[in-house]
């Protein structure tokens, strides 16, 4: 192993045990005794990828904010650390997951502030918006997250000069100010980036005029923030072709929202149900948000209930079958599905396709599963599907899994989120021990995990 390498892993380390720290675990390693079969309740709070930008949305009022159903996780603390050194007061509510946030004395922090609260986090980039509404200028650090992909920040700065935001390059980051206010402006995006238009949403509920957005993401957590900014008294329409028109406003009130609930968590849990011959209960899950999903997943050959308070999922005997699945935008299926469900891929009987068209890096974490038994080939070909963006540009973002294999025990270093998850579920439908390091990156979006395969009847202990 290089230095360079040395230097990576031990920063991924270190981002692990912040983000551990942050929802106060203790721990960055698990041991799992795999080949117990998940069986039982767990409940979703909101989704990770609308509370975050929602808590952001605050900045917006000029009233306070109550956001239900917020997960303690550590993307939420981050957010909440950026907004209280800008002057947000945010407290709990009564209820468990309740958070009132009041931007009455926003104001303007220092950058090593902004960037110690931000870590590895790329929310900071959508503080820009409704900071240069509020105070006309705004600041971020340098960004980080999941290492899964090319997610540069130039659109975002871009979308922001367009509505009339003076950029300026620092050292230590970004520097922006709007001396003559924001204005509505005609933007087309050539891909649906969910950051993207999040950016241009809460940009442009006050900006002076119309705006145009073409090409708009559609996710459900983007309906949910225009639901949120439409309470707020924000002017939003969403044509069938992706074209978003925004009225700008001159001023927004305070929300009172319950969040989405988390549709990457119910698929997660739902695959290590498949993967485990387990059967979950996930409550707070719901029909309508992972209807691409459940298709998939009865095709493989699991089963799920749908009940007015969640569903099960459950594997209901027999053998797995193999699909192919090429992710895409909404409302196609999410990419973050894909890491958990390779998983129970590698028992289906026959050879499955995964084509990744969403994020050019997302099969990191597939050397751990060859090592655990898995027989999965990556190539720089479209496979499965239809040619994509990524086709004639050399990056291997094609799987081919062929089983059934046996996963053995191993040890494992998690690489991101959703990967690491996935590497949960190898060890837990193993033959054998594992130990699964770095796990402080998952409590980024997965509220109490370890509190979760307690119920579900895991075996496994923590280490420090």
């Amino acid at each position: 192993m290089n230095e360079a390498r040395r230097h990576d892993d031990a920063n991924e380390r270190g981002s692990a045990q912040n983000h551990g720290a942050s929802v106060g675990l203790s721990f960055d390693k698990i041991t799992i005794r795999g080949g117990i079969p998940l069986v039982g309740r767990i409940e979703l709070k909101g989704a990770k990828n609308l509370v975050t930008k929602a808590m952001v949305a605050a900045l917006l009022g000029e009233t306070p904010s109550v956001l239900k159903d917020v997960p303690n996780i550590s993307d939420v603390r981050i957010v909440r650390g950026l907004l209280e050194v800008h002057g947000v007061k945010v407290t709990e509510g009564d209820e468990p997951g309740d958070l009132i946030l009041d931007p009455v004395n926003v104001e303007s922090a220092h950058f090593a502030a902004i960037d110690a609260h931000a870590g590895s986090s790329r929310i900071p980039i959508l503080f820009c918006g409704p900071l240069l509404h509020r105070l006309g200028e705004a600041f971020i650090p340098d960004l980080g997250g999941c290492r899964i992909g090319d997610r540069p920040i130039d659109f975002h700065l871009e979308v922001l000069r367009k509505f009339g935001a003076v950029v300026e390059k620092q050292p230590n980051g970004i520097r922006m100010s709007a001396p003559n206010g924001l204005k509505g402006a005609k933007l087309e995006l050539p891909y649906p980036s969910v950051g993207a238009t999040e950016q241009v949403l809460l940009t442009a509920v006050r900006a002076d005029g119309i705006t145009e957005l073409k090409g708009a993401a559609i996710e459900p957590e983007i309906m949910d923030l225009i639901n949120i900014l439409q309470k707020m008294g924000a002017i939003i329409t969403v044509d069938t072709d992706r074209v978003i028109r925004i009225e700008g406003v001159e001023r927004l009130t305070g929300y009172h929202h319950r969040a989405l609930f988390d549709r990457n968590e119910a698929a997660s849990w739902a695959a290590a149900a498949l993967a485990t011959n387990g059967d979950i209960f996930v409550g707070g899950a719901r029909q309508p948000e992972m209807l691409t999903f459940l298709n998939v997943f009865r095709k493989v050959g699991g089963a799920f209930d749908i009940c007015d308070d969640g569903i099960r999922f459950y594997h209901p005997g027999g053998d797995l079958k193999p699909v192919i699945i090429e992710t895409d935008v909404h409302p196609g299926f999410m990419t973050d599905w894909q890491q958990p469900l390779v998983i129970a891929l590698t028992k289906a009987h026959g050879t499955s396709i995964v084509h990744e068209t969403v994020y050019e890096q997302r099969f990191g974490f597939v050397d751990a599963l060859v090592d655990m038994g898995a027989t999965i080939q990556i190539h720089k070909e479209c496979l499965g599907g239809h040619p994509c963006r990524f086709g004639q540009r050399n990056f291997n973002h094609s799987a081919v899994i062929t089983g059934p294999t046996k996963l053995h025990g191993a040890d494992i270093v998690v690489p991101d989120l959703r990967g690491g998850f996935s590497h949960l579920i190898a060890a837990l439908s193993a033959d054998g021990t594992s130990t699964v390091s770095n796990v402080g990156i998952i409590s980024r979006g997965y509220e109490n995990f370890i509190g979760k395969l307690r119920l579900l009847g895991a075996d496994f202990d923590l280490e420090g």
